[in-house]
């Protein structure tokens, strides 16, 4: 971005902590870490009023937050926060196995034409971003699981487009920053 003598860079954003309301932090500190498989990072608590316990899915670079005082929104409003998977059908298994109450398999329908309706299984053609399944944690809060193969792949590039869109702006406009 150009700002009249002066090139400033194009901020970067990361999403790196979701809070979530729960009635009951333990119950879903053994939820996360047990069945769905998150891994701990913090449990702290300097009082009774406080508590902050972080978890992070497996591969993510974003956490979640449950405890005491950290938010107001009501237990469980939490709707459809996405983890995304390279094999649905192996992660919605292991999460049944775990005893997750996990939907059955849905892919967007029509294909190639989506208006928002779903059609049961996996997408045909196994396409990035068009198969989904549901679970919820023990208070309401609900997870949407989808399908990118090329996870991995698809976030290098990313990463290498801005950073390649960084190189742009200041050959173009001279590295003012």
């Amino acid at each position: 971005m150009y700002r009249g003598d002066v090139t400033v860079g194009t901020p970067t954003f990361s999403v790196e902590v979701i809070t979530l309301p729960v009635s009951d932090v333990d119950r879903a500190l053994r939820f996360y870490v047990d069945q769905v498989g998150f891994a701990l990072d913090v449990d702290y608590s300097p009082h009774d009023t406080f508590r902050v316990v972080q978890l992070t899915p497996p591969g993510s670079n974003c956490s979640i937050q449950i405890g005491k005082g950290l938010t107001d929104a009501p237990v469980g409003s939490l709707r459809n926060i996405y983890l995304v998977v390279a094999d649905l059908e192996a992660a919605r298994s292991r999460l049944l196995e775990r005893g997750v109450k996990v939907s059955q398999i849905r892919h967007k329908a029509p294909i190639g034409a989506w208006n928002g309706g779903f059609a049961p299984g996996l997408d045909p053609s196994r396409a990035d971003y068009a198969s989904f399944a549901n679970f919820s944690d023990p208070d309401g809060n609900s997870w949407v699981l989808r399908i990118v193969v090329q996870l991995d792949e698809k976030r290098a590039i990313r990463s290498s487009a801005v950073g390649q869109d960084r190189h742009r702006t200041d050959r173009h406009h001279g590295s003012h920053i």
